[in-house]
């Protein structure tokens, strides 16, 4: 299992609306940065990420499952970009915040923090464990 971080602005899908959709499952789309579709390309059925909230809030606010690797977004004219579809698993105890990754120094190298502009990033599993337990729920 793979370990990934995704960010979503709550204005346009935040976790509450993942969390309320069928099934809790819904499509991770509108994706149009190469190496985030990339990321989105290496998921495998099963990996897990972590939801966070950017913009304002700056925090992970929950923990979801791949149920459908890659498959081309419909939205995208040109057929280069995807998505996969994601079910939510569990919400933070407590959300983690952007202050908080920053000033853990085991998380120095967190793409998080290094390209924070990315949508879609891999986690190391020992970040992973990090930031789960920061937030209160098991790893």
């Amino acid at each position: 299992m793979r370990y990934w971080l995704v960010k979503s602005e709550p204005g346009q899908w935040s976790w509450n609306d993942h969390w309320t959709a069928p099934k809790r499952t819904a499509p991770w789309d509108g994706v149009r940065n190469h190496q985030a579709n990339n990321n989105l390309k290496a998921m495998n059925r099963g990996d897990r990420a972590l939801f966070y909230h950017s913009v304002k809030q700056r925090a992970i606010v929950g923990v979801l499952e791949v149920v459908r690797t890659w498959h081309p977004d419909p939205e995208d004219p040109s057929g280069r970009f995807g998505m996969v579809d994601f079910k939510a698993i569990e919400p933070m105890a407590r959300p983690v915040t952007l202050a908080q990754i920053k000033a853990e120094p085991r998380l120095a190298r967190l793409p998080l923090i290094r390209q924070s502009r990315l949508s879609v990033m891999p986690i190391e599993p020992d970040a992973w464990r990090i930031l789960c337990q920061m937030g209160g729920i098991e790893p």
